[in-house]
């Protein structure tokens, strides 16, 4: 056979993937039903590789075919090149995705009302050419609409199930606007059994943070009397400003003053938390369009103080 040529710049990609082929099978007629050819194709295509190498690649009998030392060589290199080309073709077409594509997902209302805003406003300025649709839904909906991939993730509440994966963005504990003709206190809690003796103003059982609730009272045997029900977190507050009864709210819809006829209490005794996360289904893989906003989500929907390590997984309540 002629010698190696200096330079193997011409030398057919199409030759080195028929000669992957047959190395990994170590055999002319599968690798020929793999490449949709016939044993006779590939057996000249291999040939033709050969006479460019200038080596012999295979040892070939009537029984069976088995790579040369220089055809090991080669199936190791050319695997190598070909795992190296095909990271570059992947990072090339993420990059491509991050500029143009499409994001949906759906949010839990406290959420979308108080801290999304600002992501999607960093979100469009970064990658202005990546369309992102937003459904705002309570937690029973948001997780269908997962389910369903009718969104590409969830943003709301952490829950007990093995169906559903939950990436932590923020701990969220929960308060009472209490107006105060019902007590008078210089403390900035309360404790849970205390707010059973007035009348509540609660969001409605589609959300997470109702069953929260309903779920600590039961717990401690504590019964209470909800005189208004809403889907809506601003409503609670302009009920509770009004002195027509103490809301329970996550501390993300509290408002930055807060009205001079109520207080705003953690609640304690249990200490009630909620957990707001990414949500996928288990073993989901994101775009690299969504990952970009997963990725502003967690660095700014908990503001300044928030900004901490929160657990990959965990309980509702901090007892």
């Amino acid at each position: 056979m002629k010698q190696l040529p200096k330079s193997l710049s011409a030398l057919n990609l199409r030759l080195l993937q028929t000669f992957l082929l047959v190395g990994k099978q170590s055999s002319f007629r599968i690798a020929a039903e793999k490449a949709y050819r016939s044993p006779s194709a590939v057996s000249a295509q291999i040939r033709q590789l050969e006479e460019q190498l200038g080596v012999a690649l295979f040892h070939r009998t009537t029984r069976n075919v088995r790579l040369t030392e220089e055809g090991e060589q080669l199936l190791e290199c050319a695997q190598r090149a070909l795992l190296e080309v095909e990271s570059g073709l992947r990072r090339i077409q993420e990059s491509a995705d991050v500029k143009r594509g499409r994001v949906a997902l759906s949010c839990s209302p406290t959420i979308a009302e108080t801290r999304l805003a600002r992501v999607l406003a960093a979100f469009e300025k970064d990658y202005p050419g990546i369309e992102v649709s937003v459904r705002e839904l309570t937690s029973s909906a948001l997780f269908e609409s997962v389910r369903k991939r009718e969104v590409d993730f969830g943003i709301g509440p952490a829950i007990d199930t093995v169906e559903f994966e939950f990436d932590p963005v923020l701990d969220d504990p929960l308060y009472a606007l209490v107006p105060k003709r019902f007590i008078s206190t210089t403390k900035s809690t309360i404790p849970l059994a205390a707010l059973t003796n007035m009348p509540l103003l609660m969001l409605n059982s589609a959300t997470a943070l109702r069953g929260m609730v309903d779920a600590a009272m039961r717990e401690r045997n504590l019964s209470f009397s909800t005189r208004y029900e809403f889907a809506q977190a601003q409503t609670l507050i302009s009920m509770a400003s009004a002195g027509l009864g103490a809301a329970m709210l996550p501390k993300v819809v509290l408002p930055v003053t807060i009205h001079p006829s109520t207080y705003a209490l953690r609640i304690t005794s249990p200490t009630l938390t909620r957990q707001v996360s990414v949500i996928t289904l288990r073993g989901q893989k994101l775009s690299p369009a969504s990952l970009r906003l997963v990725e502003l989500l967690r660095q700014l929907i908990p503001n300044a103080d928030e900004r901490r390590q929160v657990p990959s997984r965990g309980g509702r309540l901090d007892i």
